[in-house]
């Protein structure tokens, strides 16, 4: 018999309050992003905007759930590998709370006054400093001598944070357009450069712990490669900024960046099937970690075969398919699995996905395929609608199931 729920029991570790904050901005954002695009198609509500639609979407969903999921996991997982005694979840509190309001009053303000808007991510910033410094701290204090997955973390978040404040100049100076450079630039530099370092440590880990005959083989220069395709993303992100690839120069430009995309993406996809992933199917869990982690070698092989198909016509023909393979397949499908795992073992239940879990994570594998076709040049307008819906209902039922988690006790009666 599970225990009833409470809010004291947030409390009780750091994953549980973290987790818990961040469950909640991804279901707001969700039903958010749901309301906009029916608004769009059927009306009914005629909202009104003071920042750009897009732009509030892109910013929420790159730094608004996402830091606060890093928080729980490396106030958890963090300092086992730094051999460092854990944090109190109370120390956590102020700064996960001021990134939770900052982002949802940042949705609120982008229908009513920029400043708003501004004025919550200004709180969302001063949230994330914190949380920078704080894990810093934690580094500092280390003598482990393997700091290196914790230290790139560690760099990734001082690149969101910079980002951030890039991105509030910009919106405070109406460029809206520089704003989303920036926060590109965040998404993979902070968020995907996190999720890689995470892999990267705990995939092969997880498998070989779970298959028979799997080995853990993570050596760091595969770290390096994935890094690097990480940094050229960025660099291309800035040179098309300020006009590489323009004019007489764009099919040179798409059919280079169309073969490194191709070739980055082929290495990934190997190294999916090096570290188990066929062997991992039979394991629901291993495999939504797995099937996460192909979705970043496919988001790579779409960008550059948008860039190869649009060589004649001289612009890239699956438009945002990439770039959703990459979010809503590796990121989404990434989180899903891992928070899953990490909130079952420190609730006390087994490392395993139910049937509400899997039939969620399915239902995103669909929501990201479809994605991907609404982002095509003929799509219908409902298209993008129907995604919205279909994402929300995926995020309310998994949400739905960890948060009822993360304010009750752990089911074997031990603390945390």
């Amino acid at each position: 018999m599970t225990s009833p729920w409470h809010g004291r029991h947030l409390l009780s570790a750091p994953h549980r309050l973290a987790f818990f904050l961040a469950v909640v901005v991804l279901v707001g954002t969700s039903a958010w992003w749901a309301l906009v695009q029916c608004d769009r198609v059927w009306g009914g509500v005629g909202l009104t905007y003071a920042v750009s639609p897009t732009l509030l979407h892109s910013v929420a969903m790159t730094f608004g759930f996402f830091p606060l999921l890093f928080a729980g996991f490396l106030f958890t997982a963090g300092p086992k590998w730094l051999g460092m005694h854990p944090l109190p979840a109370q120390r956590l509190l102020p700064p996960l709370c001021l990134q939770a309001v900052g982002w949802l009053g940042w949705l609120a303000g982008g229908h009513t006054e920029v400043e708003v808007a501004l004025a919550g991510a200004g709180l969302a910033l001063a949230g994330l400093l914190w949380v920078q410094v704080l894990f810093w701290g934690l580094i500092r204090r280390s003598v482990v001598p393997d700091q290196l997955h914790a230290r790139i973390i560690g760099m990734a978040g001082v690149l969101g944070v910079a980002a951030l404040v890039a991105m509030i100049a910009s919106v405070t100076l109406d460029a809206q357009g520089l704003a989303r450079q920036w926060v590109l630039t965040a998404l993979w530099g902070f968020v995907v450069s996190t999720f890689v370092a995470v892999a990267h440590r705990m995939i092969p880990f997880f498998t070989a712990s779970a298959v028979p005959m799997a080995r853990t083989w993570r050596p760091n220069w595969l770290m390096g490669v994935m890094l690097m395709a990480v940094g050229m993303e960025i660099l291309l992100i800035w040179l098309e900024w300020f006009g590489a690839g323009a004019g007489a120069d764009v099919r040179v430009w798409m059919l280079s960046r169309g073969l490194l995309e191709l070739a980055v993406g082929s290495v990934i996809v190997w190294l999916a099937f090096v570290w188990g992933m066929v062997q991992s199917l039979k394991i629901r869990l291993l495999a939504m970690l797995h099937i996460g982690f192909v979705w970043l070698g496919l988001s790579f092989l779409l960008a550059g075969l948008s860039q190869l198909l649009g060589f004649h016509a001289g612009t890239p023909v699956l438009g945002l398919g990439a770039l959703h393979a990459l979010t809503m397949g590796f990121l989404g499908s990434t989180m899903v699995a891992m928070v899953t795992r990490v909130s079952s073992g420190h609730s006390g239940r087994p490392l395993a996905a139910d049937n509400l879990v899997w039939i969620s994570f399915w239902v995103l594998q669909i929501t990201v395929v479809l994605r991907m076709g609404a982002a095509l040049p003929e799509a219908p307008g409902w298209a993008l609608a129907l995604v919205a819906l279909m994402w929300l209902a995926a995020v309310l039922a998994w949400g739905g199931r960890m948060l009822g988690w993360y304010g009750r006790l752990r089911v074997d009666g031990q603390p945390g």
